[in-house]
């Protein structure tokens, strides 16, 4: 059975922590929809309403919102909303 996407990430082509990101969640097998803020402002608009500031990447993992590539947010988060052990 496939997990049902539980997480979001708000991130740019040119972004070296959203690459990060992106690479850290592939490492552990978990699925996400990646919206690019570049290619969709109103995303972009989303964001900035959703948190109050244009940094990205900004994850979304179950009830949490995580600004910026923070490994150890990131691990809490997955670990809450059970999508690792």
């Amino acid at each position: 059975m496939d997990q049902p996407i539980n997480v979001t990430i708000y991130s740019a082509p040119w972004c070296a922590f959203c690459h990060m990101s992106k690479h850290y969640l592939d490492g552990l097998g978990i699925k996400y929809k990646d919206i690019d803020v570049d290619s969709d402002p109103a995303a972009a608009q989303e964001l900035v309403q959703k948190t109050g500031q244009a940094g990205i990447p900004v994850l979304l993992i179950g009830d949490q919102t995580i600004i910026g590539f923070d490994k150890t947010r990131i691990d809490e988060a997955l670990k809450k909303d059970k999508l690792v052990e």
